[in-house]
């Protein structure tokens, strides 16, 4: 499963990721960023999350575009055990793209093209 994430250069683009849990148990997740650009993503809701029995849950991805070049990187999801039950490994790649260009801002100058 690929995430991605597009938008303007210096933009800060959230994604979900849905959890769903069939069993009848609780499951929990500890999620880690691995890869070249993972200091790049974020977990700004934390990095743990608890899904109910037949319930779902979400678990927020943060990414600012920072360099025009695609980042990379790979969310996993690592189970922890509650009550004696261990969910399977999630892993997720977190990629980017710039899809336009906005200035911060504008600086006008007076220079002299050529002087002798």
């Amino acid at each position: 499963n690929t995430i991605e994430f597009t938008g303007a250069l210096h933009a800060t683009i959230v994604k979900q990721v849905r959890l769903k849990n069939p069993s009848s148990n609780t499951l929990a997740y500890n999620a880690i960023l691995v890869g070249r650009d993972a200091g790049d993503f974020s977990l700004p809701k934390g990095s743990t999350v608890t899904i109910p029995p037949t319930r779902q849950s979400f678990i927020n991805v943060e990414f600012t575009i920072r360099f025009l070049h695609p980042a990379e990187a790979v969310l996993i999801l690592i189970s922890n055990k509650v009550d004696g039950i261990d969910g399977a490994t999630l892993t997720f790649s977190l990629k980017s793209e710039v899809k336009n260009i906005e200035p911060l801002g504008m600086i006008k100058c007076r220079s002299p093209c050529y002087e002798l």
